[in-house]
């Protein structure tokens, strides 16, 4: 459903399912504690988890938890690769929703695009749980015409254009004092 930009984060802070462009593909969006929305909407296991994306990365420090020293390795790679297309994913704090992860809620992807629109929206809607549009299995949708017909209630911006690159974010965990690749993507941590 396009509709007018207020109209979309207003409907965002509600509790609704909306849709927005990335630097990689667009994204599929609502506030945490409504993250099952999501999972109902793309038919999605409840063993692939979240992501949760702020429009800056002290947004989202408070849903994670780790050493002072964890901290300084974590935002040496924010510093270099954020905003962009690389997600992070952390040991969780309390405030995550379990239902961003249910299988394992001991951790919780993050993320900042690298999309002026994006984070213009997550400025005012606060972090979100997002994932890409498209039903489970199936390629990223690219454009809101795809998105009006697999997601007829989806709330998209009349006025944007959704493509990105096209790939998705360089998935890179923090396991004791290193990191895994768990999907590469355009960004090479290293």
């Amino acid at each position: 459903m396009n509709i007018s930009l207020d109209r979309l984060i207003r409907g965002a802070k509600e509790g609704k399912i909306i849709s927005f462009p990335t630097d990689t593909v667009p994204g599929m969006a609502t506030i945490p504690t409504k993250a099952e929305l999501i999972y109902i909407a793309k038919q999605r296991s409840l063993d692939k988890p979240l992501i949760l994306m702020g429009a800056e990365p002290e947004s989202l420090w408070e849903y994670v938890k780790g050493s002072d020293q964890e901290y300084e390795i974590w935002q040496e790679v924010v510093n270099r690769y954020w905003p962009g297309a690389l997600t992070l994913v952390l040991p969780a704090s309390d405030k995550v929703p379990r239902v961003m992860n249910p299988q394992d809620p001991t951790t919780i992807g993050i993320r900042v695009p690298n999309h002026p629109i994006a984070r213009a929206i997550l400025a005012q809607t606060g972090p979100m749980a997002t994932t890409s549009v498209n039903l489970s299995g199936k390629p990223p949708l690219e454009t809101q015409a795809e998105i009006a017909v697999e997601f007829p209630d989806v709330l998209t911006e009349e006025l944007i254009e959704y493509k990105g690159l096209g790939v998705p974010s360089t998935v890179a965990k923090w396991t004791e004092n290193h990191w895994q690749i768990l999907r590469q993507g355009s960004i090479i941590v290293g």
